[in-house]
């Protein structure tokens, strides 16, 4: 693993607020020349620390303005059983994010809908054709109160050592 000091660091920071930012803007944010931050870009990426760059969309003004969190329970856990949910899991169009979790469930899946009557829809087409699936749990999240792209104390706690 790449071994990050303080000035790593506040790359990092710099580059989570605005991926975009160019090497001159991020030198002089972090007290570099853009000739150095350049080059710590190129080793974090390569380290694999900076795993890529991308655009945060308003998926309300793209006509999805529900997202759908869905808990699944699986009829069985068996590892071929998984991992045939998981593969299926991915040809689902409407799903943004899903993760195998602990607990009472096996599964958790973001859902983009544009609509209730949508979302029923999806639910028909995509989820009800999962394999394996015992039981579909939907909650609709009604207000977004934060969305960040990695928690504070991530980068924080490392420059307390």
């Amino acid at each position: 693993m790449h071994s990050l000091d303080r000035t790593d660091l506040r790359v990092l920071r710099a580059l989570v607020d605005n991926g975009r930012a160019a090497d001159v803007a991020l030198g002089e944010q972090v007290n570099l020349s853009s000739t150095a931050v350049a080059r710590r870009r190129r080793i974090l990426e390569e380290a694999g620390v900076i795993t890529g760059y991308g655009a945060k969309l308003d998926q309300t003004r793209l006509g999805y303005s529900i997202t759908v969190l869905v808990l699944i329970e699986l009829s069985s856990q068996e590892e071929s059983k998984l991992v045939e949910f998981e593969e299926a899991v991915l040809s689902c169009p409407s799903m943004s994010f899903c993760s195998f979790i602990s607990g009472e469930n096996d599964f958790m899946m973001m859902i983009n809908v544009r609509s209730f009557d949508h979302y029923d829809s999806v639910y028909r087409s995509e989820l009800s054709k999962l394999p394996y699936v015992a039981k579909i749990r939907s909650s609709f999240l009604m207000r977004e109160v934060s969305q960040r792209r990695i928690a504070p104390i991530v980068l924080e706690d490392r420059l307390g050592q």
